[in-house]
Order: C-alpha cells, then structure tokens, then sequence
C-alpha cells in the first residue's frame, strides 16, 4: 500500500501562506485543498519561517524613525497653515 498523495514543496509553502499571512484557519485551507489538519499543521513547522529576523527587526526601526520624522515635518506646516489662514481670515473681516 503507497502512502498516498505527494504534494510538492510549493503547493505546502502557498497552503502554510493562506494560514500565515492571508489568516485562514488551518481547518479551512485544509478541508479547501483536501488534506487533513495534522498534514497541515506539520507543514506550518517545517515551512513557517520565523515572524521577524534581525535585519526585518533594524528595517522596521530604521522606518519607524523616518515616518515619525516624516511626521514631525508634516505636522509643523499643517499648524503653520492653520496660523496662516487664521491670521488672513482676520484680515478679511
């Protein structure tokens, strides 16, 4: 007797994406692709990589910084808008 259906190491990696990112539930996906949950669930340990590494981990700082600075900027001329036009619309009246 063989031991069944041999899926190929992509069709896991895009079945453990439709858990991981896209946030399906494992019973779901597997009903959805005719597998069972324990085949599932051993191919999310293999082929799950880690959330965050190190370099992602610096990235995401390094463009927290810049959208906070980004922001910063942004802010400063909305508030000197705001004065801008308080101060012609006194004029006006």
């Amino acid at each position: 007797m063989g031991k069944g259906i041999r899926y190929t190491d992509e069709f896991k990696r895009d079945a453990v994406a439709q858990v991981k990112e896209r946030g399906y539930s494992i019973k779901d996906v597997s009903e959805r692709l005719g597998i069972c949950t324990k085949s599932m669930r051993d191919w999310i340990k293999k082929f799950h990589e880690p959330e965050l590494d190190i370099t992602d981990a610096l990235d995401q700082a390094q463009e927290n910084r810049r959208l906070k600075a980004e922001l910063r900027r942004v802010t400063e001329e909305r508030d000197i808008l705001k004065k801008a036009t308080a101060y012609f619309a006194k004029e006006t009246l």
